[in-house]
């Protein structure tokens, strides 16, 4: 990805969760709209931290499987 192209995507991002936050915040009286958008969060929360988990032991087997060749 080219470096205007992170860019709009950071900007296109921030907006979408600015306005996710703005509706969680709100005062409205529809508790439905908050209660989804918890959920959602609470999920995306969930599935990130399992992929980092996920990433930090490819990572570490990685890391030994060159410390192996190097000694080797």
């Amino acid at each position: 990805m080219t470096k205007e192209t992170k860019i709009i995507v950071g900007v296109l991002a921030g907006a979408a969760l600015g306005a996710t936050i703005a509706l969680a915040l709100s005062s409205d009286s529809n508790n439905e709209v908050k209660d989804k958008l918890s959920d959602w969060f609470s999920d995306l929360l969930d599935s990130s931290k399992s992929k980092l988990s996920g990433l930090a032991d490819r990572a570490s087997d990685v890391a030994d499987k060159v410390k192996d060749k190097i000694t080797a």
